[in-house]
């Protein structure tokens, strides 16, 4: 059984920033972590590849300090890893971006499953796993949260659905993206940080998957970020600063009688 499994480093969810100007994210100064939704589809390729024999190969698409996660995941239990790194890729969108892995994902050749984590918490979009089965024109299913079934030919999931959970029975090759709900990721083993510094992991550039140049980076992104606010918060309050022990009893007075009106007591 050959198992891909896309991973992502992203920005730790406290430090994500937006370039106003470009609409893109700020990667430099902040420190990366594999995107921790993408360590539910490892864990499952490595629970499969243990059921069912087989191998794993994670792909990331990023800067060369990518190299980490891959060695992350492969200290974990996958087998191999590849990276796409390119000045051409940068400030790639979702569309742009699953294009990319869809064309490593060719160069690799025969594949049964590909496995992506739900949504990536950087930009929280959830459409390039969907977006890789476009471009290879395979069978896939979101939200899995349970792989019942593997055969010959198809495997048979439990997906999260609006009122509750559905069984879907999908030809192989296919794709799934699971959610948290379908196991707890490992942690990296002593023997395998020590195997994931000896393997030897390929960047591959456009010419190496035969990219079409109009389809990458910022240029070829059809999404454009037009703006880009904060939030506000505000907040109706008051402060009580009582001075002596008449003050107090005042100030608690009207606290007693603000949760009345508000029906907390």
């Amino acid at each position: 059984m050959k198992i891909l499994v896309p991973i992502k480093q992203v920005p730790e969810t406290s430090n994500v920033k937006m370039d106003p100007e470009t609409g893109t994210m700020v990667r430099s100064g902040v420190e990366p972590i594999v995107n921790p939704l993408d360590l539910y589809a490892v864990e499952e390729a490595i629970r499969l590849k243990a059921k069912y024999g087989g191998e794993i190969i994670a792909i990331s698409m990023g800067p060369p300090g990518a190299k980490k996660a891959l060695q992350e995941v492969i200290s974990m239990g996958c087998d191999e890893g590849i990276l796409l790194s390119h000045r051409k890729f940068a400030g790639a969108d979702t569309w742009s971006t699953s294009y990319v892995l869809a064309q490593a994902i060719k160069k690799i050749g025969k594949f049964d499953v590909i496995l992506c984590g739900e949504r990536a918490t950087d930009g929280d979009t959830g459409q390039v796993g969907p977006g890789i089965a476009a471009w290879l024109d395979i069978p896939f299913s979101t939200y899995v949260s349970q792989i019942s079934e593997v055969n010959k030919d198809t495997i048979t999931v439990k997906r999260i659905v609006e009122n509750g959970y559905q069984l879907v029975g999908i030809e192989k090759p296919t794709l799934l993206t699971v959610v948290k709900e379908i196991n707890f990721p490992r942690l990296p083993t002593l023997d395998g940080k020590i195997r994931s510094k000896k393997i030897e992991i390929p960047l591959w550039g456009p010419e190496d998957i035969d990219a079409k140049i109009e389809n990458l980076g910022l240029k070829g992104s059809p999404t454009r970020v037009v703006k880009i606010s904060k939030p506000k918060v505000s907040r109706d309050g008051e402060v009580y600063k009582p001075n002596n022990e008449k003050e107090t009893e005042e100030v608690v007075d009207r606290i007693i009688e603000f949760f009345e009106q508000k029906e907390i007591l």
